[in-house]
C-alpha cells in the first residue's frame, strides 16, 4: 500500500480515531500512519476494525480497541488502553457516528437518543477523558467530524442534523475550555463517497451520474481523502493558529443557490 506522505511529520505522535475501521475514519487513520503516527482505532464494529487493523499494520503501529463512544466506561477503557499501548496521546479525531433516517412521526425516542448519544455525547466523552493526557503532550489537537447537515437538511434527518449541529457548537466550546494547550477544530463533510470503503455486505461500488457531479462546483463527488488531508493539517503544527473553527468540505455544494 503506497500512500503519499504529507507535509506534517507525525513521527512519535499517537492519534486516536473513533470509528476508524471504515469510511472517512479509516482514511484519516491511513493518512496519519502514512505521516509517521501511531494510531488507535476506536471501533464498535469488530469485523471492520480487525480488517482495518490488519490492512493498515503495514503502514505503522496500529492498535484496535473495541469502543462504544456513547458509553463512558467504554471510552475510559479505550483511553487507558491507548496509554497502556503507546504511553501518550497527542491527537484525537472524533469520527464515530450513526444515523436513523425516518419521517418525524416515525422516529422513535430510542432511535433519537442513540444518534445523539453516539454522534454528540460521544464527542463530549472522548474529549473529556482524552484531554488530560493531550494537555501533557506537545501541541495536542482534536478534530471533530460534523457534517454539512449541521447547516442544511433533507426531510427525515432530524436526529442526525441535530447531532451534527451540536458537534459544531461543542467544538467552539471545547476550544475555549481546552485552549491554549489543546486546539479543537471541526470538519463538516458534504457528499463523500464511502460506499467502496465500507466493510463486508455494506460495501458498494460508487456510481455517480453526470448530474451528481455537476451539482458540485468542483465537478465531482468527494472522496474520504479530501477529509483526511484536512484533518492531518488541522492536527499538525502548520495549523497552530487555528482553533474553534468549522471547515466545510463539500466541493462548494452548500454555496450553490438552486432555483426550481
Amino acid at each position: 500500500m503506497t500512500v503519499p506522505r504529507g507535509t506534517s511529520d507525525f513521527t512519535g505522535r499517537v492519534a486516536i480515531v473513533t470509528g476508524g475501521g471504515q469510511g472517512i475514519g479509516r482514511a484519516i487513520a491511513t493518512a496519519l500512519l502514512a505521516r509517521g503516527a501511531s494510531v488507535v482505532l476506536a471501533e464498535i464494529d469488530s469485523a471492520a476494525g480487525r480488517q482495518a487493523a490488519a490492512d493498515l499494520a503495514a503502514l505503522g503501529p496500529v492498535a484496535l480497541v473495541a469502543t462504544d463512544v456513547a458509553e463512558e466506561a467504554s471510552v475510559v477503557a479505550m483511553v487507558a488502553a491507548a496509554l497502556a499501548r503507546f504511553g501518550r496521546i497527542d491527537a484525537l479525531v472524533n469520527n464515530a457516528a450513526t444515523r436513523a433516517p425516518a419521517a418525524l412521526e416515525e422516529l422513535s425516542l430510542a432511535a433519537w437518543n442513540r444518534v445523539i448519544a453516539v454522534n454528540l455525547t460521544g464527542v463530549f466523552l472522548t474529549a473529556k477523558h482524552a484531554a488530560p493526557h493531550l494537555s501533557a503532550a506537545a501541541a495536542g489537537a482534536i478534530v471533530n467530524i460534523a457534517s454539512t447537515r449541521a447547516l442544511q437538511s433533507e426531510a427525515g434527518t432530524e436526529a442526525y442534523s441535530a447531532s451534527k449541529g451540536g458537534v459544531v457548537a461543542l467544538t467552539h466550546a471545547l476550544s475555549l475550555s481546552l485552549g491554549p494547550a489543546i486546539r479543537v477544530n471541526c470538519i463538516s463533510p458534504g457528499w463523500i463517497e464511502v460506499g467502496d470503503r465500507r466493510h463486508g455486505e455494506r460495501r458498494a461500488s460508487p456510481s455517480h451520474s453526470e448530474a451528481d457531479r455537476a451539482q458540485h462546483p468542483v465537478g465531482r463527488v468527494g472522496v474520504p481523502e479530501d477529509v483526511a488531508s484536512l484533518a492531518c493539517y488541522l492536527l499538525g503544527p502548520e495549523a497552530g493558529f487555528i482553533t474553534g473553527a468549522n471547515f466545510v468540505v463539500d466541493g462548494g455544494m452548500t454555496r450553490k443557490m438552486i432555483y426550481v
